[in-house]
């Protein structure tokens, strides 16, 4: 990588990497969304099946949730131009024996994170979706527990909002914390709004 590289040259090789394709089950396939324009950055773990199929990251139930939780349609969610999106593994992992995605590999965000973020001057705000999310952008500012960092949302305001993984197999931790529903999501609601004026 050099000085110079533009954005479109940092897309292209982070689209053309194979650095896990050894420990990728279904072969590498980055999905992301990155545009100098971007006002809003979403980051997220890593692409599931149908997200590795279609090539079009959120395009699942969880992608409807966070859709729902942010108060945008899809048009509005898939304009590369105002939304970019690098989830913290860029490809599918795989999955555990007993079910469930493996972690986000380790190599992705370290190498493409910051090479194609240096290229988006205008983000106004970073949601950190997920654990991996917050404990790769947060370090030891995150709390010991994605609820507590999520409860302590305002702390990192007004760069980062971190937020739990809209996977509908949270919906019992929603319930469990009805603080994100009535205090966190109108407020999410008005600065992605005030973002992507």
């Amino acid at each position: 990588m050099s000085g110079r590289e533009t954005i479109d040259q940092a897309v292209e090789a982070a689209r053309a990497c194979t650095l896990c394709m050894a420990h990728l089950p279904l072969g590498p396939r980055p999905v992301f969304r990155a545009s100098p324009t971007a006002r809003l950055l979403i980051v997220g773990q890593a692409p599931g099946t149908r997200v590795h199929d279609t090539g079009i990251p959120w395009n699942d139930r969880s992608g409807d949730r966070l859709r729902d939780w942010l108060a945008v349609d899809g048009k509005t969610f898939y304009d590369e131009a105002r939304i970019a999106i690098l989830p913290i593994g860029f490809c599918y992992p795989g999955r555990y024996e007993r079910g469930g995605d493996l972690p986000p590999r380790r190599e992705c965000a370290p190498l493409w994170h910051r090479r194609l973020t240096t290229h988006m001057p205008d983000l106004g705000l970073v949601l950190l979706v997920g654990q991996y999310a917050q404990a790769h952008y947060l370090g030891r500012r995150r709390r010991r527990s994605l609820t507590e960092t999520v409860a302590a949302w305002r702390d990192y305001l007004p760069e980062y909002l971190p937020l739990p993984h809209p996977s509908w197999r949270n919906t019992a931790w929603l319930r469990r914390n009805p603080w994100f529903e009535s205090d966190l999501l109108p407020d999410l609601r008005k600065r992605v709004r005030t973002s992507l004026r």
